[in-house]
C-alpha cells in the first residue's frame, strides 16, 4: 500500500460511520482540534480563513442594509439579564456565570453572554428619545458561551462565533419589515456563498426564541442522517423588550409609546454545513467563493532540471491568477505529488493545477476539479485566466445543484403519523406534512419520534389537508425532522 492510498483510507467513509467522519474531517483538513477547554475547539488558521470569507461577505450584504457595526460587552449583570422572565427562563440552562473577579467575591454574579438583547436593550434605552432617533440598526461580529453538554466542532461548543443584529423601530411593521429583510438576507448569502440550499419560513411558538413575538428561520438538510441544521434565525421581539427594558421614545404627536425591536443572527455552524452537505469520502469540497485556496498548484519533478522549469512554469502561472483568485502553488519538497494530490482533496480546494515536464514543454497547465473526480483537462497558459473563472462559477453552481438534489430527494409529502415514524427512524429526511396548529399534537411528536417543525415554509399550498397527528383541519403544511 502507497502512502499516498494509505493517507485517503484513514478517513472513515461516510456510510459507516457519519458522525466519526464529521469528526476526522474536521480535524485531518485542519478546520479545528480539540481544546484543553472541555466543550470548546481551537478555529485553525485554514478554518478561520474560511470564517473570515465568509464573515466579509456577510458583513457586506448586512452593511447594505444600513446597519453598522458596533461592539457591546461580554458580561451581563445578573439584575439586568433576569428582568426579562421568559428570556431568562429559556437560557438558564445554557448560562456561565461570573462569580468571583480577582480574588474578591462578586456583589453581583454576571452572565458570559449566551445572546446580547439584555445588555444591548438598556443602552437603546438610553439612546433613544424622540421618534428621529429611530431606527436604530446595529450588528455585532462576537462569540457567544452556551454551556453545551455534547460539543462537537462549528456544530455546537461552549463557545462559539458569529454576528448578531439588534435594530429598534418606531412601529411593529417596521420591525416585521426588518426581521423579514434580515432572513432574506441569509438566504440569499447561505444559498450563494455557500451553496446551501434552505427552506425559509416561520418557527412555531414552541420552538421560537425566548422572548420574541415571531421567529423566522432557515433550514438546511444535511448529509449522512439527513437530519435538520437551523442556519440562520430572525427574530421579530414586538415591543417586549421596549417594555421590559424601557426603551421609549416620543412620537411625531408628542405621545410617549415603547419601541420595537428586532435581533438575529449567524454563527460558524454554517461551517459545520458545508461540510456535512458537501462533502465526500475523500474529504472537504468547499464552495469557490468562500474557500481559502480556491487553486492550489501541484509541481510535478523527477529531476533537478526537470525542477527548475517546472517551478518556473509555476510561478509564472501563479503570476497570472494571484489578483484575480485565491491561489497557493504547493512547493514542498519532502511530500510526493500523489501525497498532495490527496492533501488538497482532503481540504477542499475546488481546482487543482498540475505541471509537469510534458506540461512545461506543451505551454499547458492539467486542470482537475474537486467536485468531479477523475475528470482532467488539458488548458493552455494563455488561457489559463478565463478556464479559471468559468471552472470556480461552474462549481459553485455544480455544488449547489447536488445539494438542492439531495433536498429534494429526501424530502417527502407524509399523510400518515406511521409513515412519519418510519421515516424519523430511518433518518429518511424531510417530512412535509399538514399540522392543526396544536401544540398538543406538536408535543406528542417530539415525544414519541425526537422529531420538531422544523419550520412552517412561506411557501404554503392553497389548499390545506387533515392534520397528520389527529386527523383535524390543518392549519398549516410544515416540515418535520430531527435536527443537529
Amino acid at each position: 500500500m502507497t502512502t499516498e492510498r494509505k493517507f485517503v483510507e484513514e478517513l472513515i467513509e461516510q456510510e459507516d460511520d457519519f458522525d466519526r467522519w464529521y469528526v476526522e474531517v474536521v480535524r485531518k483538513a485542519e478546520l479545528a482540534d480539540d481544546s484543553p477547554v472541555r466543550g470548546t475547539k481551537v478555529i485553525r488558521p485554514y478554518g478561520f480563513a474560511l470564517w473570515e470569507h465568509m464573515q466579509a461577505e456577510l458583513d457586506r450584504r448586512i452593511k447594505e442594509t444600513g446597519v453598522q457595526n458596533a461592539y457591546f460587552p461580554l458580561f451581563i449583570p445578573k439584575s439586568m439579564f433576569e428582568r426579562e422572565a421568559e428570556h431568562i427562563e429559556g437560557f438558564a440552562p445554557e448560562v456561565a456565570w461570573v462569580t468571583r473577579g480577582g480574588d474578591k467575591e462578586l456583589e453581583e454574579p454576571w452572565a458570559v453572554r449566551p445572546t446580547s438583547e439584555a445588555i444591548i436593550c438598556p443602552m437603546f434605552a438610553r439612546w433613544v428619545q424622540s421618534y428621529r432617533d429611530l431606527p436604530i440598526l446595529i450588528n455585532q461580529w462576537c462569540s457567544v458561551v452556551r454551556w453545551e453538554e455534547r460539543p462537537r466542532a462549528f456544530l455546537r461548543t461552549l463557545e462559539f462565533l458569529w454576528q448578531e443584529g439588534h435594530t429598534v423601530h418606531a412601529t411593529l411593521e417596521e420591525a416585521e419589515e426588518r426581521a423579514r429583510l434580515m432572513l432574506e438576507v441569509y438566504r440569499d448569502f447561505v444559498e450563494t456563498e455557500l451553496a446551501l440550499p434552505v427552506i425559509p419560513g416561520q418557527k412555531t411558538e414552541s420552538e421560537k426564541f425566548a422572548g420574541a413575538l415571531r421567529t423566522y428561520t432557515i433550514e438546511a438538510m444535511m448529509g449522512g442522517k439527513h437530519w435538520a441544521l437551523q442556519s440562520a434565525t430572525s427574530h421579530n421581539l414586538g415591543d417586549h423588550f421596549g417594555r421590559v427594558f424601557e426603551i421609549q421614545f416620543l412620537d411625531a404627536e408628542g405621545k410617549r409609546r415603547y419601541a420595537f425591536n428586532t435581533s438575529w443572527g449567524l454563527s460558524h455552524r454554517t461551517v459545520g454545513a458545508m461540510v456535512m452537505v458537501h462533502g465526500d469520502d475523500r474529504g472537504l469540497k468547499l464552495p469557490p467563493r468562500v474557500a481559502p485556496i480556491q487553486v492550489v498548484i501541484v509541481p510535478i519533478w523527477r529531476t533537478d532540471e526537470e525542477r527548475a522549469k517546472v517551478e518556473e512554469a509555476v510561478e509564472r502561472v501563479r503570476g497570472l491568477l494571484r489578483d484575480s483568485v485565491r491561489v497557493h502553488a504547493d512547493l514542498r519538497d519532502d511530500k510526493t505529488p500523489g501525497w498532495k494530490f490527496n492533501d488538497w482533496d482532503l481540504k477542499g480546494v475546488p481546482v487543482r493545477l498540475e505541471i509537469g515536464p510534458r506540461d512545461v514543454a506543451q505551454e499547458q497547465v492539467t486542470l482537475v476539479r474537486r467536485d468531479v473526480l477523475g475528470q482532467r483537462q488539458a488548458v493552455p497558459v494563455s488561457g489559463v485566466g478565463a478556464a479559471i473563472a468559468e471552472t470556480l462559477e461552474d462549481v459553485q453552481r455544480s455544488l449547489f445543484a447536488s445539494a438542492k438534489r439531495m433536498l429534494d430527494e429526501h424530502t417527502e409529502d407524509v399523510t400518515s403519523y406511521d409513515r412519519l415514524k418510519e421515516r424519523v427512524a430511518a433518518n429518511a429526511g424531510f417530512s412535509r406534512a399538514f399540522w392543526c396548529g396544536s401544540a398538543e399534537c406538536e408535543a406528542r411528536v417530539k415525544a414519541e419520534t425526537r422529531a420538531t417543525i422544523r419550520c412552517i415554509p412561506f411557501d404554503q399550498p392553497e389548499r390545506i389537508g387533515a392534520c397528520l397527528v389527529c386527523g383535524e383541519a390543518g392549519r398549516y403544511r410544515v416540515i418535520w425532522a430531527r435536527a443537529y
